[in-house]
């Protein structure tokens, strides 16, 4: 069965995002972008909250075109653009980039998402991963933890959540950056 990976960089003090959706704090090298690269390859799809979609598809689709951008960047351009997205939004009325709109979280149909042939779905956005975890649809959490603090922003975890996760995997990565892979 496919699993469902909360996929997400975070501060030091839990934030996502900081004041004002500022993610210019993010530390992904060349070394940091080839590792997501080489995990998100074997994804069968990217599931996105609006916020994630809006902010990806800004970007992405032409990356691989724009002279500043690295080989990993390339690289990643092509597997965005290539990879099924499924978006869930209540607000858009349609995406594109292979993309599928989904007006809500619906749990049942997760979990047949989940039962079909293929890789792991790999999850983006806070407000998202709140919903299929309180629905008990996210088998594992990848945080990047970057050596950084922001003082506000956006909370991966809102108030009153409460998991009980297995820490089964760290690396750390030359720019200070820790994968903590959690289950």
């Amino acid at each position: 069965m496919r699993k469902v990976i909360v996929w997400m960089s975070i501060s030091l003090d839990g934030f996502f995002e900081g004041p004002g959706g500022n993610l210019s704090w993010h530390r992904v090298d060349d070394e940091l972008h080839q590792h997501f690269n080489d995990e998100l390859r074997g994804m069968s799809a990217f599931l996105h909250g609006r916020r994630t979609y809006e902010l990806m598809a800004d970007f992405w689709p032409t990356a691989d075109r724009d002279p500043a951008s690295t080989a990993p960047m390339r690289e990643y351009a092509g597997i965005w653009r290539d990879m099924p997205k499924i978006v869930y939004s209540r607000s858009l009325d349609r995406v594109a980039w292979n993309s599928t709109l989904v007006p809500e979280v619906v749990p049942e149909q997760v979990r047949a998402l989940k039962e079909q042939p293929g890789g792991d779905l790999t999850l983006g956005g806070a407000e998202l991963a709140a919903a299929f975890a309180r629905h008990g649809l996210v088998d594992e959490w990848r945080l990047y933890l970057h050596p950084v603090v922001v003082g506000g922003g956006r909370s991966l975890f809102p108030a009153g959540t409460t998991l009980d996760l297995e820490l089964t995997e760290t690396r750390r990565f030359g720019n200070g950056v820790t994968l903590l892979h959690y289950r």
